[in-house]
């Protein structure tokens, strides 16, 4: 099964995510927009966790997202893998941890400026769970 793909839009960024399971698909949905950010390898391998909640699997993938592009913004990091996540269904709450290295010792090829709600949603079809997400660039 593919992790993700690009959507035909306008003017932004518009992918899908797939996985097995909402940690999948959560995971996926971060290396899409990764993908559009940079492309390239991580060299050296710093941890970082990350605690985010939201009211509903939406807000929790766009809180989610976003913290990403805060600490690469305000943290100067940038993340390559994630190691670990948990997602508590009933809570949307969500624990992970993720590697990667100092922003600024890589060329940032597409600034994402914001995450956006446009056309978002977080779905389970049959046996697997689907994202989309529209990125502002």
């Amino acid at each position: 099964m593919k992790k993700f793909e690009f959507l035909e839009h306008t003017a932004d960024v518009k992918f899908r995510a797939f996985g097995k399971n909402i940690e999948e698909v959560f995971s996926n949905s971060a290396l899409a927009m990764k993908e559009k950010i940079y492309d390239e390898k991580i060299k050296k391998k710093a941890m970082k966790k990350i605690k985010v909640q939201g009211k509903d699997f939406e807000s929790l993938l766009y809180i989610f997202l976003e913290k990403f592009l805060y600490l690469l913004e305000g943290e100067n990091f940038i993340f390559d893998k994630i190691k670990k996540i948990k997602i508590d269904k009933e809570k949307f709450k969500l624990e992970a941890e993720v590697s990667g290295d100092k922003a600024s010792s890589y060329d940032i090829s597409n600034p994402v400026k914001a995450v956006t709600y446009n056309e978002m949603f977080v779905k389970k079809e049959r046996e697997k769970w689907i994202s989309q997400v529209v990125l502002d660039v």
